[in-house]
């Protein structure tokens, strides 16, 4: 690890502390908060069981998994097990409680929801899913497993919503594997791109938002954009740098009347960025970087793109950023998008940066709420720890904006890193308002009324909860 990783390490568990009183009376808010999750339940027990394991896994338990958290509440470690791997019970209804209190309460009409698919390496080949496979957190084919996320951001705070188990072709055509492991027969082989899209058509109408936005995973898909056009989505995806592309704005060059006009050459993406003439980039202040507020530049064009197919797609802006790095370079992040022409750089820089925001989530949820800590092989208690996990991790989300509600004065931020120096842009992002921004559906109120009770004198040492919880950053 190199020194700046640390340095940043160590700085973010200083901000992640949080004073003990905070703690007061959340046992009391977590089983307030727990109870529109279990209401789809018919078994106490088993609304009883998703109880201890939401406490479980916002713990200071090392290991977040079935055995541990049985333990932590001195229960039968293979009844806990039992639930977790092999009770029937559905998930789904728990993720779309998920979804509708996070479009509650984090929805903007200039939202973004945001696919990611995350891997988790694994040993061994008996675990529902896992095979040698593309794991773009590494950058390289390993054995693991991968999900793919859905995640919701706002100028207010930022979730995970939504997961799919991602099936890998072999494994959906083996009888015995899938019988193994309990996959229901209804699953079928799905791409990376189409689990996003079922997730997108179930659970978009809960959450307001403006773009769709993702890796160059989902974005080198000419497929997956194009359904998103069909669903008249707006989004800025991410595509890989060897993208070929065809200036639409470039003039062509002056040839004989008698000569056909030659239309411009596609080339790679890269390859036109770097003909770009220094005039053409746009400074824009982004207001979110690690160290304080970042200026990054900005080029948008008119392009048309290769598809799959390596036939010529539709019109569509590139997008290009370039971010500054320590050692003086720069790191360049190219994008897609079905935005008018017109669509302003700020806002086309927002959206860009909501994407990286999962990554956040992510690492959130496995940090803090057990995420990747599962030992279970089967395709329902996959999705189990899956959605509880979700789960604690937005109620660590709520107890960290009920802190920061806490904040000692107006003139104190609860992040220091909020007021450190900034060198001038030359351009400062405003607030805009989305192009083609999309209205959806209002959600109703809560049925089950406000989610936090009035504070407890509970004591912390009872509680067992970790205090590196993301509750302060």
């Amino acid at each position: 690890m190199d020194a700046g990783f640390l340095e940043r390490k160590q700085e973010l568990i200083e901000e992640s502390q949080v004073e003990p009183g905070l703690f007061a009376g959340v046992m009391n808010r977590l089983r307030s908060f727990v109870a529109p999750f279990v209401r789809t339940l018919v078994q106490a027990k088993q609304r009883m069981r998703v109880g201890d394991f939401i406490g479980g896994l916002i713990s200071d338990v090392e290991r977040k998994n079935a055995e541990s958290i049985a333990y932590r509440y001195d229960q039968e470690r293979k009844e806990m097990q039992y639930f977790l791997g092999e009770s029937e019970w559905d998930h789904r209804p728990l993720l779309l409680e998920l979804a509708t209190q996070v479009g509650q309460e984090l929805g903007r009409p200039d939202g973004v929801i945001v696919f990611d698919p995350s891997a988790f390496a694994k040993k061994g080949t008996e675990s529902v899913g896992v095979q040698r496979q593309w794991c773009g957190r590494l950058g390289k084919v390993d054995n693991c497993q991968v999900g793919v996320y859905m995640g919701y951001v706002s100028d207010v705070e930022h979730a995970l919503v939504n997961m799919r188990l991602y099936l890998p072709r072999e494994w959906a055509k083996d009888r015995q594997r899938r019988k193994k492991c309990h996959v229901p027969r209804d699953v079928r082989f799905q791409t990376r791109h189409e689990l996003a899209l079922s997730m997108l058509d179930e659970m978009g109408q809960r959450l307001p938002h403006a773009w769709i936005t993702g890796d160059d995973e989902m974005g080198r898909s000419s497929a997956f954009r194009r359904e998103l056009r069909a669903r008249e989505e707006q989004y800025l995806l991410a595509v890989p740098s060897n993208t070929l592309i065809r200036d639409l704005d470039v003039i062509p060059p002056n040839l004989d009347d008698a000569e056909p006009q030659r239309k411009t050459p596609f080339m790679r993406v890269d390859r036109w960025r770097d003909a770009l003439p220094a005039a053409a980039w746009l400074a824009v202040n982004v207001r979110d970087g690690e160290q304080g507020p970042l200026c990054v530049e900005l080029v948008s064009w008119r392009v048309q793109a290769k598809t799959d197919q390596r036939r010529i797609g539709p019109e569509e802006l590139l997008v290009i950023i370039r971010t500054p790095e320590a050692n003086g370079a720069w790191k360049y992040d190219f994008y897609l998008s079905n935005a008018p022409p017109s669509t302003t750089s700020e806002e086309l820089a927002r959206a860009a940066k909501a994407e990286h925001r999962i990554e956040e989530c992510l690492e959130r949820g496995k940090s803090e709420a057990g995420l990747a800590d599962y030992e279970v092989r089967g395709w329902g208690g996959w999705h189990h720890h899956q959605a509880l996990s979700l789960i604690a991790a937005w109620f660590l989300n709520v107890e960290k904006r009920r802190g920061e509600k806490k904040d000692t004065g107006p003139h104190i931020s609860t992040n220091a890193i909020h007021h450190r120096p900034l060198a001038p842009c030359r351009r400062r992002m405003r607030p805009t308002t989305p192009s083609r921004a999309r209205m959806h559906a209002e959600i109703g109120t809560h049925p089950n009324g406000p989610l936090l009770l009035p504070l407890s004198t509970q004591p912390v040492a009872a509680l067992g909860l970790t205090t590196k919880a993301d509750l302060g950053q």
